[in-house]
């Protein structure tokens, strides 16, 4: 932990208070986290995963991870960069001793490869879409400037939720467009 933190920089939180309590930790993964994210260079990533996937709650160890694939996620240039980076860190994040725990990293890549894609021009197909999680939907749904996005979540959303968002912002874009 003391090592995790001051490759940070972060220096303003108790070692030892945060290896007794879960969520001194937590707070502390979540600011080597903004850190990290916001560092030029990815080259120290894998050993800072590794380093916070040792912690003994996986919990709350997954919730970093989550947190620093979120954030890299909307700082890449676009997919291959994102699939590049996340194929370095699968080694770590298979170390998780809960299969919920990795399926759901893994899930998060696959939603953030399919976000970038799509930023990327690839326009998806129903099948694609319904192999991506709900939140991806949603995040798409409420985020895509693309009129054809919008209308394949208004007709192929997994929720009824996700297809008015799509349909609401859909029908507001063309508005703005006339």
């Amino acid at each position: 932990m003391a090592d995790l933190l001051a490759g940070a920089g972060i220096f303003d939180v108790d070692v030892d208070d945060a290896v007794a309590d879960e969520h001194v930790r937590s707070s502390a993964y979540r600011r080597v986290v903004l850190v990290t994210a916001s560092s030029r260079s990815r080259g120290r990533d894998r050993a800072i995963v590794a380093a916070i996937l040792r912690d003994p709650i996986e919990m709350v160890s997954k919730s970093a991870v989550v947190a620093l694939v979120d954030r890299i996620a909307m700082k890449v240039t676009g997919p291959a960069e994102f699939r590049q980076w996340s194929a370095e860190l699968l080694p770590e994040i298979d170390q998780l001793k809960a299969e919920r725990h990795r399926e759901f990293i893994h899930r998060r890549v696959h939603d953030w490869l399919f976000y970038l894609s799509i930023e990327d021009g690839h326009m998806p197909t129903p099948v694609e879409l319904a192999k991506v999680t709900d939140w991806m939907q949603r995040v798409l749904a409420e985020e895509s400037t693309s009129l054809a996005v919008l209308a394949l979540l208004d007709e192929s959303g997994s929720r009824k939720k996700i297809r008015n968002i799509a349909k609401n912002r859909a029908g507001s874009r063309k508005l703005r467009a006339q």
